[in-house]
């Protein structure tokens, strides 16, 4: 059995993630952000990567990282969820960090670790599972097509999965051009990606390459469960707080046995939702076998519990809750994007029973 339990490591990052993100990036902090039309905070990327050093904290201290692993960035990734933070945290620092590692990418990694540089996995955020590649290479030389790409925007590398292996490019090379598309979580921009003979570094063969970016895919199915829990959190602890004082018939509304019980259910969802979320970081920190397993339990599950628990958070706050003014629609449009992010549950319901051998 693993341990599932928080370390003393682990709480103490958390409080130090969770006090630099109430000072530097609140939700209101986020909600201006968005009115301004600014996609993405920089300078709290800057603070979490580069002064706190977290981009790189599951990358191996042979390559500059921290040597720790995914179950801390996991923690991170509770906060950054419970803050909506605009940050590529779960597509660089995780994904294309893993997938380096799959390559054994050196220099590539040491640019992550030290938050120089932001990858990003050029597939659409919505993958599930390894694909053939849409982008064709012809002597180093890459064209093609990608849609739906999460983070691409604020991306300086892209791992780019081609039909002869994995290549890396940069971001802002001659032939690379990205067309904006109007998505419903605004705190994570999706954009698609188009590339007409651009030049990049090969960094894995075609078996090896496919092998690296199912790596990539599955530690972030398995970790966005992470920042689902972290969300889910913040809008169960809002709802409860917010109905403690709200009064209705000279009463808080938070004492009628209905919404006590819908906030229970809620409470009950978000207590299993952790456990499920901590095994599947915990398997994909030791490089156990049953990770595929743990990835699709936690999507399967997390999914639909972040959904619930932003919808009760909307909905309990009244007329407020509906407003451009308050917070929440942030959090039921993460929730709701994160729903399509990597398979949704019912694909990973499918995939779930291939794996554990359920007969059709």
């Amino acid at each position: 059995m693993k341990d599932l339990l928080y370390s003393d490591v682990d709480g103490q990052l958390r409080a130090g993630v969770r006090e630099m993100l109430a000072r530097r990036s609140p939700v209101s902090a986020v909600l201006a952000g968005i009115e301004a039309g600014e996609a993405y905070d920089r300078e709290l990327w800057r603070t979490l990567a580069v002064e706190m050093g977290l981009a790189g904290i599951a990358v191996p201290e042979k390559f500059g990282g921290g040597g720790a692993s995914l179950l801390q960035a996991a923690v991170v990734l509770e906060e950054l969820g419970r803050s909506v933070a605009p940050v590529p945290y779960l597509t660089s620092a995780v994904v294309a960090t893993t997938t380096l590692i799959a390559c054994d990418a050196g220099d590539e990694l040491a640019t992550l670790a030290d938050g120089s540089a932001i990858a990003v996995l050029a597939l659409p955020f919505a993958t599930l599972g390894v694909t053939p590649p849409v982008i064709s290479a012809e002597s180093g030389r890459l064209s093609g097509t990608v849609a739906g790409i999460a983070d691409g925007l604020a991306a300086t590398r892209l791992l780019v999965p081609a039909t002869d292996g994995l290549y890396v490019v940069d971001a802002a090379a001659e032939g690379v051009s990205w067309t904006p598309v109007v998505s419903l979580d605004l705190t994570r921009p999706i954009a698609d990606l188009q590339l007409s003979g651009v030049t990049g570094r090969r960094i894995a063969g075609s078996a090896a390459g496919l092998a690296a970016v199912d790596a990539g895919l599955v530690a972030g199915a398995a970790l966005l469960a992470s920042e689902q829990l972290g969300l889910a959190e913040w809008c169960l602890q809002t709802t409860v707080d917010y109905v403690k004082q709200r009064h209705q018939f000279a009463r808080p509304i938070g004492s009628f046995q209905a919404l006590k019980h819908r906030l229970a259910d809620v409470w009950v969802e978000l207590t299993q939702a952790r456990a499920v979320a901590r095994y599947a970081a915990a398997c994909a920190a030791d490089g156990d076998a049953d990770l595929p397993v743990a990835a699709s339990l936690a999507q399967a599950f997390c999914s639909p519990t972040a959904v619930h628990a932003a919808e009760e958070c909307v909905q309990m706050h009244g007329g407020i809750g509906f407003t451009w003014e308050h917070p929440a629609h942030l959090f039921l449009k993460r929730a709701m994007a994160d729903a399509l992010a990597f398979g949704t549950a019912d694909r990973h319901r499918a995939r779930l029973a291939g794996l554990v051998d359920l007969p059709a």
